[in-house]
């Protein structure tokens, strides 16, 4: 069986991605002289201009690809892992043809690659599909010997797709011709799927649960979680020249976040091979001498797992990153010798679906003497749902499969983690503050920082958006814990937030935000509504919350504000308004140890002492000032008894069932 996992040499330096040929220097412009871009290229902060005034409310975007890799841009937190995934599967080094389905493009994948293929010289063109019955006998026919001249040249196709997409075209797949070092084909999967009747996007694979026993022997299949991980599988996938590859990586949560540091696949590392850098075909996580084994397929939930029970007695956990070509061996090898049972985790789309990887699983042990009982769980999509918004549920799932009971309850958190939600509208002025968050810690080398944006379009006329950011000392983080799972957005949380801004005040009247606060926590509400006006527009089910829960909960009328200090509206109105609200989280962020001078620094640092030719000291003496406490009492007046017509209708919940990406050109794209 071959090793995939083999010499790290034979991954590929695509050097020419940024090396000129004639000179082998960068290449910073295409050959019209115009700079290549990323993402829509703002003005950076200075001293003199912290917010630019010619890109409304836009924080300032990483240094544009071609200037920066292959070493600056893994330095770069503002890239996603899903953006380097979309950058080396386009390169036209890599791809002969990059197929876009439609299905990947509507899950925020591949907006980018298409936008690349009309700009940029080096990128693969894009031939856009539809899903539909047959899927992928188009892919076949192109690789098939002696049907297309592009095969006689050389065919190293790339296809985006989703899970459905991909059990679409599974049958079409069997009928692919051998794979040879010029002719194969590589499918990128972002793992996200609509469930439920609100279309909720979802981390399950359970559509895949009857494709892959129709694949056939000459597909790799590889499944990552981590940011770093999905983009070293996205780079070896492209290596891999006598097999065609599916790569599974988690799209969901991890691979759209920013702040994490990628380490760029094709730099030398001291290791020679993939496997002495740490990856291998099945992971193993928690007590060496266990009696009890769960095994799950890589992703989101398989990561919290192995958070939460590194340390349970008796309680051990296997991932499986390569689940074609299935190694029964290595299976074996990482199993401890004390295991009595084994419990299954399959993603299926119902309960009366049997999963692949039991099969696996089960076949892999039968024959061993003492072999340990094997256990079928049958994951639905509405089971991952529970565990990616319940964590705990999850948690007593897995405990509740231990010999013995742990003596204290793990946790997904870390003693001085902090987490931030920011509750907005798109087309708010004030709708890019948590990016502006986000940079105010990036350059700190002690902190880590890591943001997420998920975006409902269905409750809401122009959707809603919902930014999470996680603030840890570097010395104690765990990147592993995905951001949807350490801080789920639920309509039952019982406070996950440690900070909560609602920027949009018109949310509090038709969401329920405020349930995702954490007792004692504080909220801040960007409003011109006034301590009297907020609360008779409260919902009496909203203001027992607060009181229940002990919310601090502040105002501040930036609009007003930056009229003052900036004049008419405009983008300088914008930025100053952006500054006001960033201020005035310093302030609540920094709690007892905040004054007006530390906050004063702090943004100074980050951003200057001078907004839109207003000095920091002034807006910031503004912000402080506007910054008012609203007193919530039992007998606040609110909407429900001002009249009887005044009684507010249900409050929605935040659905993440859109992403958006914004192309080469500065559009934002909400697929």
């Amino acid at each position: 069986m071959e090793n995939i996992f083999r010499d790290r040499s034979k991954l590929k330096r695509e050097e020419e991605w940024y090396l000129t040929e004639e000179t082998g220097k960068r290449q910073t412009s295409k050959p019209d002289g115009k700079p290549r871009h990323l993402m829509k290229k703002a003005n950076k902060p200075t001293t003199s201009t912290p917010f630019s005034s010619s890109s409304t409310l836009s924080p300032s975007s990483p240094p544009p690809w071609k200037t920066t890799l292959p070493d600056s841009v893994f330095k770069t937190r503002q890239f996603s892992a899903s953006n380097i995934i979309e950058f080396i599967a386009s390169r036209s080094a890599s791809s002969s043809a990059v197929h876009l389905y439609d299905l990947a493009e509507q899950a925020g994948f591949g907006t980018l690659t298409k936008s690349w293929s009309k700009s940029d010289d080096d990128s693969a063109s894009v031939v856009s599909l539809q899903t539909r019955a047959g899927a992928g006998l188009s892919l076949v026919g192109r690789l098939s010997e002696g049907t297309s001249q592009e095969t006689v040249r050389g065919a190293v196709l790339t296809a985006y797709t989703t899970p459905t997409g991909l059990a679409a075209m599974a049958q079409s797949l069997t009928y692919l011709p051998p794979a040879t070092p010029t002719s194969r084909l590589i499918i990128q999967v972002p793992t996200v799927t609509p469930v439920g009747e609100t279309f909720t996007l979802s981390p399950t694979i359970a559509p895949l649960a009857a494709a892959f026993p129709m694949l056939p022997a000459n597909i790799v299949v590889l499944v990552s979680a981590t940011p770093q991980e999905s983009v070293d599988l996205a780079a070896l996938s492209y290596s891999l020249t006598s097999s065609h590859v599916i790569h599974l990586f988690d799209h969901h949560s991890s691979s759209r976040e920013t702040g994490h540091i990628i380490t760029s696949p094709f730099q030398s590392k001291a290791s020679d091979t993939i496997l002495e850098s740490g990856y291998s075909y099945f992971d193993y996580a928690g007590d060496k001498k266990a009696k009890t084994i769960i095994v799950l397929l890589n992703g989101p939930l398989a990561l919290a797992a192995k958070a939460l029970v590194k340390n349970v007695t008796g309680l051990g956990i296997v991932v499986v990153r390569v689940l074609r070509p299935w190694d029964e061996s290595a299976l074996r090898d990482v199993l401890p010798s004390t295991v009595k049972e084994v419990h299954v985790f399959d993603d299926v789309p119902n309960e009366a679906t049997q999963g692949t990887l039991y099969v696996d699983v089960f076949g892999a042990l039968l024959d061993l003497a003492n072999a340990p009982a094997v256990r079928s769980h049958r994951v639905t999509p509405s089971h991952t749902q529970e565990y990616i918004l319940r964590p705990s549920t999850f948690k007593d799932v897995l405990l509740g499969l231990a010999p013995n009971a742990p003596v204290s309850s793990p946790s997904l958190d870390s003693p001085q983690l902090k987490k931030l939600i920011f509750f907005s509208t798109p087309k708010s002025p004030l709708s890019a503050l948590p990016r502006f968050i986000e940079e105010t810690f990036l350059p700190n080398s002690t902190i880590s920082t890591r943001l997420l944006t998920d975006h409902d379009v269905f409750s809401k006329s122009g959707g809603v958006t919902a930014d999470r950011i996680l603030l840890s000392p570097k010395s104690e983080v765990d990147y592993s814990v995905p951001i949807s799972v350490a801080l789920p957005i639920s309509s039952d949380s019982q406070g996950e937030s440690d900070f909560l801004a609602v920027v949009d005040h018109a949310l509090l009247k038709s969401h329920s935000v405020l349930v995702n606060a954490k007792r004692g926590s504080a909220v801040l509400v960007v409003t011109s509504w006034s301590s009297a006006e907020l609360l008779a527009n409260l919902s009496p089910i909203v203001t027992s919350l607060i009181l229940e829960r002990g919310l601090r909960v502040y105002i501040i009328d930036t609009k007003t504000s930056a009229s003052s200090l900036a004049g008419a509206t405009g983008p300088a109105h914008d930025a100053v308004q952006t500054m006001l609200a960033h201020l005035s989280f310093l302030r609540l962020y920094l709690g007892t140890s905040a004054s007006e001078a530390l906050v004063h620094q702090i943004a100074c640092n980050a951003f200057g002492d001078v907004t839109q030719g207003i000095e920091l000291t002034k807006i910031n003496a503004h912000a402080w000032a506007a910054l008012q406490e609203v007193e919530v009492l039992a007998h606040s007046p609110t909407a429900a008894n001002e009249s009887p017509k005044s009684t507010p209708a249900p409050l929605k919940h935040f659905e993440f069932n859109a992403i958006a990406v914004e192309t080469d050109e500065g559009d934002t794209v909400v697929n």
